[in-house]
């Protein structure tokens, strides 16, 4: 399972990169408004620091200016993914992008009727939200199984990118379903190294070595 780092924080971005288990980044107009800077500069900054994909948001609503937006983000990095909304004007723009053999994650998928259409415009990643899902009482994961069976079913080459994510759980979950990415804040990624046994155990180990006296330096 590839891991990508939601996030807009450029230290954040950085320091999380050095650990070599982010394989992308992805955006949305909210992170970078958090951010405080020009979306153009964040964008083309997480560009030179990961080599993976880097989901870049249009923020028209209409296919003719999303387009002039999407051109304006790839210009700035190879490895620049434009990441659309799922709508109609969104899926056209995700056609049109990708049949010229561009990158494109279409986002805020709530239904796998709305994943085929994604899949059949050529997105190569779809993000369905399974965190909003969950919040309304719906069983967000559901969405993630019938998605990959879909798209198994028919080889669909686009892949599944769990977005929304609440915590670890939701990680584990996905990856046991067959997801082929994930997308996390940088505290829940720092949250899949913990568990409280590893933690007593070194403490342990740490301990009993104490006693030795013994250097291994």
């Amino acid at each position: 399972m590839k891991i990508f780092l939601d996030s807009a924080d450029i230290d954040e971005i950085r320091e999380l990169n050095k650990t070599n288990f982010i394989d992308g980044v992805t955006t949305n107009p909210s992170l970078i408004a958090k951010s405080g800077r020009n979306i153009l500069e964040v964008i083309e900054e997480i560009c030179s620091i990961i080599s993976g994909p880097v989901s870049a948001e249009v923020t028209a609503t209409d296919h003719k200016t999303m387009m002039l937006e999407a051109n304006k983000f790839l210009n700035l990095a190879k490895n620049v993914t434009i990441k659309v909304p799922l709508t109609s004007d969104g899926l056209q723009t995700c056609k049109a992008l990708s049949d010229k053999g561009v990158s494109v994650n279409v986002t805020l998928c709530f239904s796998p009727s709305q994943a085929i259409l994604a899949a059949k415009a050529g997105a190569s990643f779809i993000s369905p939200f399974v965190g909003r899902l969950d919040d309304i009482g719906q069983n967000g994961l559901d969405l993630i199984y019938d998605i990959v069976e879909i798209y198994n079913n028919y080889n669909f080459k686009t892949e599944v990118l769990v977005a929304s994510v609440r915590g670890v759980h939701h990680i584990v979950e996905s990856a046991k379903i067959g997801a082929n990415v994930v997308t996390i804040p940088a505290k829940t990624f720092k949250e899949m190294y913990n568990h409280p046994l590893t933690d007593n155990g070194l403490k342990s180990f740490l301990s009993d070595w104490k006693e030795t006296g013994q250097s291994i330096l």
